[in-house]
């Protein structure tokens, strides 16, 4: 990757695209199952490291296709959820889980205050930083984005199977979604629902909250189930899907006023 000045790449978080000049910032805090040396591999198993408790497959390439038809700057974590989730805050025990769904993590349990604080300074500091920075420099260059964060889910989760494809998630402030959903007779043949599979109250609108809310900015978290994201091709399906949505639900909010209406 060195010499590619589209690219910024640190230990913790990669910068992609960072001078697109696209209305939108996106987000990827689950874009890697990458467990550095020094933890280990969290007493993981192969398979354990591979699976969607250690990531959100196909997100990543999502998120970069996206990123590329919107002209967007791109900011993903490279660092496994497993050992410290980008999207929940410090506090937060899911930010260093000691199980995911029925995968136990031995590198978590019982982990001593400065432990946790050094993944809180080496992995989660980076990636806010990041992305405060870039917020920062495209409110100066007057590009106020509408920040989009791209995850994938799990078609079976607890034994349980999800019959949501795509999932158009916010939290106090729902204009993007809104303008999203408003969109989604345009694809009649997906399954596109509002707060599904998760939704506030399971704690995954941090980096809405965070990023987003508390800058003003218009904010979507988008959830796509992984088996439609198998393969290129079909993740570039995705994309054009979810480009249909996005580009009128950005059109329209930027025609209204500052500030718009939330829920």
């Amino acid at each position: 990757m060195q010499g590619n000045p589209n690219r910024d790449d640190s230990d913790a978080v990669e910068v992609l695209n960072p001078q697109g000049r696209g209305a939108a910032l996106i987000l990827c805090e689950h874009a890697s199952n990458k467990i550095p040396d020094r933890y280990q591999d969290l007493g993981l198993s192969e398979s354990d490291q591979q699976s969607h408790a250690a990531w959100d497959p196909g997100a990543r390439d999502l998120a970069l296709a996206l990123s590329r038809a919107l002209d967007a700057p791109m900011i993903a974590s490279t660092v496994s959820r497993l050992v410290y989730d980008c999207n929940r805050p410090p506090d937060a025990p899911s930010a260093m889980p000691e199980q995911s769904e029925y995968i136990e993590v031995p590198g978590n349990r019982d982990l001593s205050e400065a432990a946790r604080a050094e993944r809180v300074q080496t992995v989660y500091t980076p990636f806010c930083t990041a992305v405060s920075d870039m917020i920062a420099a495209r409110k100066a260059a007057g590009l106020v984005p509408h920040l989009i964060t791209i995850h994938s889910f799990t078609p079976l989760y607890f034994g349980s199977q999800r019959d949501c494809e795509i999932g158009i998630l916010h939290d106090s402030d729902s204009r993007l979604a809104d303008a999203m959903l408003a969109e989604a007779d345009q694809l009649p043949d997906r399954v596109i629902r509002r707060n599904d599979p998760y939704g506030p109250e399971d704690g995954v609108t941090h980096s809405l909250k965070l990023h987003g809310i508390a800058q003003g900015l218009a904010n979507v978290m988008i959830e796509v189930r992984n088996d439609l994201l198998v393969g290129t091709e079909a993740q570039a399906a995705i994309a054009d899907e979810l480009l249909t949505l996005l580009r009128p639900a950005m059109a329209t909010l930027d025609q209204q006023p500052p500030g718009g209406t939330h829920a």
